[in-house]
């Protein structure tokens, strides 16, 4: 039995907070667990309680009973930043992605709102649950253009067979005419089938290239850059993501610390003309 089982029997639902969090900081995630489970008997209306749980069950990887936690909290106050971002990052590994990003996003969003510093915990986040996203739907159209191809093949294929079929039955040709057609017949099949095979081996070709270098995106949203702009300290942001920055969080550069304000971002006309022509070589970069 841990030392803290037999010396919490008297204490508050805010000593047993205060103890979980001791144990958390040590690391000791299912002793943390018990000591907020006994805040939360005492005290089940604080919602904190429940995220504190919901991070020790993170921490341990048991996402079901972390979403269930956070939900908890949740229903209590829906503006609860860390019930958001703990909840989505629990969705993130369970798989249930578009979930996890609404859960993310709004916490991103709630960060800002309350001027609560996560650093680039959030984003980092997020940034995650899209590309994992993206990657899941990228392969089912995968799968998707792989049945499309399989069955263009077979209708070449068939075609080719009617129409052998049809010349055979033919009366009013000899069999040297019909052995001629029949050469040409299947190396048109054979022509179409090859023509159409390189059309997909470019796209697998192409699609084995679809990156977007983290240089394009923004460093606070992470998401491809629209409106680049540069600070002092010769770092590029998206204009509205460090705008919202120096207006809800500080006058200071997100990376370097240093202090920054607005008249200072400089539009990066450059970074601009290499986004504008990555978009127009990677149509497919506008769904990342």
């Amino acid at each position: 039995m841990s030392k803290h089982m037999y010396s919490t029997a008297n204490l508050s639902d805010v000593e047993l907070k205060d103890q979980g969090n001791r144990l958390f900081s040590s690391r000791k995630f299912d002793d943390a667990i018990s000591c907020y489970s006994k805040a939360i008997i005492k005290n089940p209306s604080n919602a904190t309680y429940f995220t504190n749980r919901a991070l020790c069950y993170l921490k341990l990887k048991k996402w079901e009973q972390s979403c269930l936690d956070c939900r908890r909290a949740l229903d209590m106050d829906q503006n609860l930043v860390k019930g958001h971002f703990f909840l989505g990052q629990s969705l993130l590994e369970l798989e249930y992605y578009d979930e996890a990003i609404k859960h993310l996003q709004r916490a991103c969003d709630l960060a800002k709102e309350q001027k609560r510093n996560f650093g680039d915990d959030i984003a980092l986040q997020l940034r995650s649950a899209r590309k994992k996203r993206w990657n899941v739907q990228e392969e089912r159209r995968i799968c998707q253009e792989i049945q499309l191809q399989s069955y263009l093949n077979k209708l070449i294929q068939e075609d080719m067979e009617n129409r052998l079929a049809k010349l055979k039955n033919d009366d009013t040709k000899n069999e040297e005419a019909i052995k001629e057609e029949s050469v040409e017949i299947e190396q048109e099949c054979e022509n179409n089938m090859t023509e159409l095979n390189n059309v997909f081996a470019k796209i697998d070709d192409r699609r084995r290239k679809r990156e977007v270098p983290d240089y394009l995106c923004g460093k606070i949203s992470f998401e491809i850059l629209a409106d680049p702009v540069i600070t002092p300290s010769g770092i590029t942001y998206e204009r509205k993501d460090i705008e919202e920055h120096l207006q809800r969080v500080g006058h200071f550069d997100p990376v370097t610390r240093v202090k920054l304000t607005q008249d200072q971002l400089i539009p990066n006309f450059s970074m601009k003309e290499v986004v504008d022509a990555f978009l127009t070589e990677n149509e497919w970069a506008h769904d990342y």
